[in-house]
């Protein structure tokens, strides 16, 4: 990353922790955006804890779905289970074949309002890269290299573990990174079912037409997204150097 750019995402995590450190300072930038006396600043919650939770959130939702993604993609890379490639795909694809909002319908009458509906619309949004992103790695692994693997005797769960996932890392932390950023605005919907998140600025701002609010939640979450994204691009590079990596 060029160094006007690092020092750009720098300024930005400046100004973000300290809008949420001490967001009454910022007053004077989002009074212009309010009529009849509103207030400027979010007052109905803590927006540093609203962050955080909806970061919080997102990590969640991603490490859940982390897991299942990777452990599936690994499953139907074997020759035992080729067979359940396309049931595979089918399931993960549910998630982007319906709407998070859809997914927070159904799942309401099910588990209740809160974070939990939430945490099920993110898990299911964010299957198919870390899914599609495994599949691809574990199936370019070089076959020279598999084959020496095979011929220093390596059993096939360790040629999968010392050699085929390490080798589909990055492909795999590309999904990953994919699956977070996207859900990291995706969350802010949670807000609609009583989970906790910076949704809950963004609807206050709808409900009471206070523009301030609106970009408040709006601008917090997209710094959020970008440097979630930079920083794992930034691991991406620690780990593997620039290949690959975009």
């Amino acid at each position: 990353m060029a160094r006007g750019a690092v020092l750009l995402r720098l300024a930005a995590l400046g100004m973000l922790v300290a809008f949420l450190l001490t967001p009454h300072s910022f007053a004077p930038l989002f009074q212009p955006l309010t009529e009849y006396g509103a207030p400027a600043i979010y007052d109905q919650g803590n927006l540093l804890r609203l962050a955080l939770a909806q970061i919080g959130t997102v990590l969640c939702a991603v490490a859940a779905s982390t897991l299942l993604a990777v452990a599936l993609g690994i499953a139907v890379t074997r020759a035992g289970g080729a067979q359940f490639l396309p049931l595979s795909r089918t399931l993960v694809n549910i998630g982007q074949t319906f709407p998070p909002v859809a997914v927070l319908a159904i799942a309401v009458p099910l588990v209740g309002f809160g974070l939990k509906p939430t945490l099920i619309a993110l898990f299911c949004f964010g299957l198919l890269p870390i899914f599609e992103n495994t599949i691809s790695g574990l199936r370019t692994c070089p076959p020279a290299v598999l084959e020496a693997a095979s011929g220093m005797g390596m059993s096939p769960v360790q040629r999968l573990l010392s050699v085929e996932l390490p080798l589909a890392m990055p492909l795999i932390l590309e999904g990953i990174r994919l699956s977070l950023v996207i859900s990291v605005g995706t969350a802010a919907i949670g807000s609609t079912v009583g989970a906790k998140g910076l949704g809950e600025v963004i609807i206050a701002g709808l409900l009471s037409n206070n523009t301030a609010f609106i970009l408040q939640g709006g601008l917090v979450t997209g710094l959020i997204a970008i440097l979630m994204y930079d920083a794992m691009v930034a691991l991406e590079r620690q780990l593997f150097g620039n290949a690959r990596i975009e």
